[in-house]
């Protein structure tokens, strides 16, 4: 049986834009590695870590079509959403819903909806309770 995700795959066009974003202004950790003579680049936060590739060099293995702007991930917070909503203005991040009501993995949550870099869709979220 499956118990959790280890880690997912980030594909990115530009790293430093990537990292600012996740680092700067979502407030993850970077850490990197060399794994068979090649940097590599991993995001962290709680228990969770994100490694990042590179859409022009993806690491083998990788999936079958490494782009950039497919991921669409919701990440739970416990700052409240007025807060990043704030945060997300300051740095001239539109905000493309929210917030709204949703259904998380354990739960209602109430969410709003930005784009990194790259175009991923990220969904910032708050447990209701």
């Amino acid at each position: 049986m499956i118990d959790s995700i280890d880690h997912i795959v980030l594909t990115t066009k530009d790293v430093k834009a990537c990292l600012y974003f996740y680092c700067n202004i979502l407030g993850m950790e970077y850490k990197i590695n060399i794994i068979d003579n090649q940097k590599r680049i991993s995001l962290k936060f709680g228990n969770q870590k994100i490694n990042l590739h590179t859409e022009s060099k993806p690491y083998l293995p990788h999936a079958k079509n490494p782009i950039s702007g497919a991921v669409d991930v919701c990440f739970l917070s416990s700052i409240e959403l007025v807060k990043w909503i704030n945060i997300f203005n300051k740095n001239n991040i539109s905000i493309e819903i929210g917030p709204v009501k949703r259904e998380g993995a354990k739960g209602p949550i109430v969410s709003i909806y930005v784009r990194d870099p790259d175009s991923n869709l990220i969904e910032i979220a708050n447990k209701i309770k």
